[in-house]
């Protein structure tokens, strides 16, 4: 299916592995231009270069995206470079401090909202005149299965997620007005290369067979790929009337997770 992506530009936050990689990529795929933000030099080069590869041009941004302000930054940066914003996909994300509540901070859970929903937050603000201008603007907020299904720990993660959800459901009614179409996408556990899953397979092999085969209908984790390819749907004209809504790509997943 053609998506009606081709010509338009993307910014992925958190853009050099994982999910954000193979949303770069699917988008890529699609004929879209990509932005992408993330820490490492390596990466960002690398999984631009891949970018290239497809016939897009591509920007590697280096950011640390635990500071909103750098968020904001890149939107500025796609802009510079490619003279538009169509697409914002929110992707990255993670944990600070301790996962036990009486072990952990009042810091852990400010950083951890500050990484996760603050990131979201300013990189939107930054991006909503240039995503009014498109006419066809479009942001994903990458949350998960923790925001929605309880665990037994890591309640700042589970709670920063929840709030990505949510603000989700908001903004799509605020931008609104302006054209802009705000969803979230919960993935599930996802099994990629150097990602968390794969080490807790390695190390804890017994545990995560028993994972696999009880909390999974199809008895296995989701992949960064299938996850990538509903986000290129849901940003894309055909998932026009979709909004304000949270998408659930977690295969059936009964809970969030056994760390």
């Amino acid at each position: 299916m053609d998506l009606g992506l081709n010509g338009k530009v993307a910014l992925v936050t958190g853009g050099s592995r994982g999910i954000g990689r193979a949303t770069a990529l699917a988008l890529a795929r699609e004929g879209v231009a990509v932005a992408i933000a993330a820490r490492g030099p390596e990466r960002l080069a690398a999984t631009a270069a891949e970018i290239e590869a497809l016939g897009v041009p591509a920007l590697a941004i280096a950011a640390d995206l635990t500071v909103p302000a750098e968020a904001a930054r890149a939107v500025t940066a796609t802009v510079e470079r490619f003279g538009r914003l169509d697409l914002l996909i929110a992707n990255a994300g993670g944990s600070f401090g301790e996962r036990e509540l009486v072990a952990g901070t009042d810091e852990d859970f400010e950083a951890t909202f500050r990484f996760n929903v603050g990131h979201a937050i300013a990189a939107t603000r930054a991006a909503v005149p240039h995503l009014e201008a498109s006419g066809d603007g479009s942001v994903i907020f990458v949350a998960s299965i923790s925001g929605r299904a309880p665990s037994m720990r890591a309640a700042q993660y589970a709670a920063a997620k929840a709030g990505l959800i949510h603000a989700a459901r908001n903004l799509s009614w605020e931008l609104g007005a302006r054209r802009i179409r705000v969803n979230a996408v919960s993935p599930g556990s996802i099994l990629f290369a150097g990602g968390t899953w794969e080490r807790i397979r390695s190390e804890r092999p017994d545990d995560f067979a028993k994972f696999e085969s009880e909390d999974f209908p199809w008895g296995r984790l989701g992949s960064d790929t299938e996850v990538a390819e509903v986000i290129a749907f849901m940003v894309s004209p055909r998932a026009r009337w979709v909004n304000g809504t949270d998408i659930h790509v977690d295969g059936g997943q009964r809970r969030p997770s056994i760390r």
